[in-house]
């Protein structure tokens, strides 16, 4: 499975066209839907959510509610685009009129010099527009199709807070995972832990008030991944090392562990491994799960645990010193609509990425050209392995 996206912050749409999805896998847009709206939740965010409302058109691959193999295209229409024809509108504008909201002035933290160094623009509302974090809406969409793959296959995701601006959640609450979808989805600030549910949320009125913005740590569980998905023997087939790469490739995010991560740093070999025990019933599993269910660049069966950093969004209401590219002269960043916090949303954001790259790799792995197919040969690896 492999996936693009297309579009423009403030475009026409965001187009979204996946290749490799098994043909007669079931399928509705209110499924996409559903996700799409979970990103557009949480405290702290902007008011680009309250003009657009993301739906998805599926415009190709599937028919009569069952995918048919073929690439499946899905677009999701910026409804803010009327306000913005004669700025991102594709034809060239009348010689006697003049280009609106032209930017000059980089921001610091986004890709704006550098793209603008990289790709020859003046005018860097030519990056900006790509580089923004509304083009995750897409990657959203292409999350929700593995999603949808990886629940009919008995694989749970789900994509919470773990802690915001040094707030940090108690990482001893163990909830099944059916509840902690139910949880994180009911709070504001998409946290387990609802006795810091309240300080978040003032620590992100604090950050808006002041002008400022904050950022935390996300993280991703999954249950019901079968040991021995990825491979050691190349290390761009470690899975670990893959979901790695795709979550760093979030905007805004600065560093992912898996499992206990850099605290195995300090700690003794005899306390970060997990000793493996085995049951008729279940197979082979470890006693604990430090190792957030990797080894070896191989699921190991335990519940995958994999956290992402986000630093704070470097669009600022008391912006910080820029220099103008065309004057050279020293200017106050310019502003565009922001959110005092988006860790909530990137939270989904994640687990949708974290959902695209598991979904890919059991393709790889098993029969996939039909989706029952997949289905009958995921459940009898699932035996051979409890019972090798």
């Amino acid at each position: 499975m492999r996936y693009l996206t297309a579009g423009e912050s403030h475009g026409k749409q965001l187009t979204t066209i996946i290749e490799g999805v098994p043909a007669r896998m079931p399928i509705t847009p209110d499924d996409i839907n559903e996700s799409l709206l979970r990103r557009q939740k949480g405290h702290g965010r902007g008011k680009r959510m309250q003009i657009e409302k993301d739906l998805v058109d599926i415009t190709s691959g599937v028919r009569h509610g069952y995918t048919l193999g073929s690439p499946i295209s899905l677009v999701i229409h910026n409804d803010d685009f009327k306000h913005w024809t004669d700025i991102m509108g594709e034809e060239a504008p009348e010689e006697d009129k003049k280009i609106r909201r032209i930017v000059t002035k980089p921001r610091p933290g986004h890709a704006d010099l550098n793209g603008a160094l990289k790709y020859g623009h003046r005018d860097m509302r030519n990056v900006l527009e790509r580089s923004s974090a509304r083009e995750t809406a897409a990657r959203v969409a292409a999350g929700a199709v593995a999603k949808i793959m990886l629940k009919q296959l008995g694989i749970e995701v789900c994509g919470y807070v773990r802690e915001i601006a040094g707030i940090i959640a108690d990482d001893s609450i163990n909830l099944p995972i059916k509840e902690m979808q139910e949880v994180s989805e009911q709070s504001p600030v998409r946290v387990l832990d609802k006795k810091i549910e309240q300080q978040m949320m003032d620590a992100i009125d604090k950050a808006k008030k002041d002008g400022d913005s904050i950022g935390g740590v996300t993280e991703v569980y999954v249950t019901g991944m079968p040991a021995g998905i990825g491979s050691y023997v190349q290390y761009d087939r470690k899975l670990d090392g893959r979901l790695a790469g795709s979550v760093m490739s979030i905007n805004a995010y600065k560093g992912v562990e898996i499992g206990i991560g850099f605290e195995a740093a300090r700690k003794n070999g005899s306390e970060v491994h997990d000793e493996i025990a085995w049951e008729e019933k279940k197979g082979y599993y470890r006693k604990s799960n430090r190792l957030g269910g990797f080894e070896g660049g191989m699921t190991n069966g335990m519940p995958l645990i994999i956290k992402g950093v986000m630093k704070p969004i470097p669009t600022l209401y008391k912006p910080l010193k820029s220099v103008d590219i065309d004057t050279k002269e020293p200017f106050t960043a310019s502003v565009e609509r922001s959110d005092s916090c988006a860790v909530p949303a990137a939270a989904v954001v994640m687990e949708h990425v974290v959902a695209f790259e598991l979904a890919n790799a059991l393709t790889e792995t098993f029969t996939s050209d039909q989706f029952p197919k997949l289905q009958q040969e995921l459940e009898r690896y699932r035996e051979e392995i409890r019972c090798f």
